[in-house]
């Protein structure tokens, strides 16, 4: 008679069957996520503009998060068909960042990278205008002059509560700025909380913008002629141009300078100390503190082209970043009188890592401090002169901020203490 095997012999071999698959499968998944982990580190590798490898810690990160979602959706959603993978991973590094909940420090994709540079060297297709996450809300820093946000009447410190009609409660800073953005001749409704106690819905057509570095002109007046120099942002550019444009103004005996960063949002720390460079012979420009490092102190160059021509710096709530860096260095020592109003108050560096595939990381790396040590995050800078304009007043045209400055700077007093000088 043949022998049957025992139960337990069954059930044995049962168990070493699943054992045997479990383990070939396990091993199989392992496989499949250790490529996952190439690609993940692959997105988060790669250099600064300076050549610089990114750090990183592979021993400290725990991708096993990630790695689970990515199975359940790849194993269960609806419509696998739908998954674009690299969407997927640029979603993924978006959220990585936002979840810090520093507005300048970002993720963007390749197409929010070109936009970025773009801007930095003047050229910017939507509305023209800054904008920044404070508490959560979405709030503009400053429409750029001659621009579709400018002309449409909006302000700095202007909160955007809906984009179109939808409201954007719970949206990262980068995808109101993808909602607002959009072809040229399109409009595009925002609806703005204004002083906390307004609320109005302006339409703005968007458009292609070149926007200028500088603006350089000569204003004449009964009592002489004045130089007149509007910064509009602090791109790769524009410490020349603006050199130039000193040069162009003394060249025609100006009795004084006017230097307008009203409305400009920044850009690069380096410009910000050689336009500084130009009016002060020696001295400190500005402090940077990293983290977990001794302070690094910026000074002028040396090389100024006019270190006694009266100076007046018009700023106001739009002024912020390299804008505060420039009005607070020559204010603290006492080369230029600053008019208008106390500024924005953006105190942090943020430092550019491009990555793989035209993908690029925006990361806040110091603060900066004036040359008195004023946190510029903080406290801003404030006017020496303060002068109010109103929203009426920018709409007719009418500058009270400009006319104080041309009115001190034309002062007997303020012309015969720099002669005597």
């Amino acid at each position: 008679m043949p022998r049957h095997p025992k139960p337990i012999v069954i059930i044995a071999l049962l168990v070493l069957a699943v054992a045997l698959g479990w383990q070939l499968g396990a091993t199989n998944e392992r496989e499949r996520l250790s490529e996952l982990q190439k690609e993940l580190t692959l997105l988060y590798a790669g250099s600064s503009g300076s050549g610089t490898t990114v750090q990183k810690r592979p021993e400290e990160l725990n991708f096993a998060l990630v790695q689970g979602v990515w199975r359940l959706l790849q194993s269960h959603y609806i419509e696998p068909q739908e998954m674009d993978t690299q969407t997927m991973l640029y979603g993924a590094a978006h959220g990585f960042v936002n979840a810090i909940e520093d507005p300048y420090t970002t993720f963007m994709n390749p197409k929010e990278n070109d936009d970025f540079q773009d801007s930095l060297q003047g050229k910017l297709e939507g509305i023209g205008a800054e904008l920044t996450m404070r508490e959560g809300r979405i709030v503009i820093v400053a429409p750029l002059n001659g621009s579709p946000a400018s002309a449409a009447g909006l302000l700095p410190e202007d909160v955007i509560m809906a984009v179109d009609g939808e409201a954007i409660d719970g949206l990262s800073l980068t995808d109101v700025v993808m909602r607002i953005r959009g072809p040229k001749g399109t409009t595009v409704v925002l609806t703005i909380e204004r002083n906390i106690t307004e609320t109005l819905d302006v339409s703005i057509t968007r458009d292609v913008i070149t926007v200028p570095s500088t603006e350089i002109e000569v204003k004449e007046t009964g009592s002489g002629s004045l130089g007149y120099i509007a910064l509009n942002q602090f791109g790769a550019n524009t410490a020349r141009e603006v050199e130039e444009g000193v040069r162009s103004v003394l060249e025609q005996e100006v009795e004084a300078i006017i230097i307008d960063v009203r409305y400009n949002g920044g850009g690069y720390l380096d410009r910000a100390v050689e336009m500084t460079s130009l009016f002060l012979q020696q001295g400190k420009v500005v402090s940077v503190k990293r983290r977990d490092r001794d302070p690094e102190h910026h000074y002028v160059n040396g090389r100024p082209l006019d270190t006694e021509i009266p100076l007046v710096v018009l700023i106001n709530e739009g002024s912020a970043s390299a804008s505060e860096i420039l009005a607070g260095a020559l204010q603290d020592h006492d080369r230029a009188t600053l008019v208008g109003k106390k500024s924005f108050g953006k105190g942090t560096i943020q430092e550019v890592f491009d990555l793989p595939g035209g993908s690029s990381l925006r990361v806040t790396t110091a603060r900066w401090f004036t040359p008195n040590g004023t946190d510029l995050g903080k406290e801003g800078v404030s006017p020496d002169i303060e002068v109010d304009r109103t929203l009426e007043q920018l709409q007719a045209g009418e500058d009270p901020q400009l006319d104080a400055a041309i009115e001190w700077l034309l002062d007997d007093e303020v012309i015969n203490e720099t002669a005597e000088e």
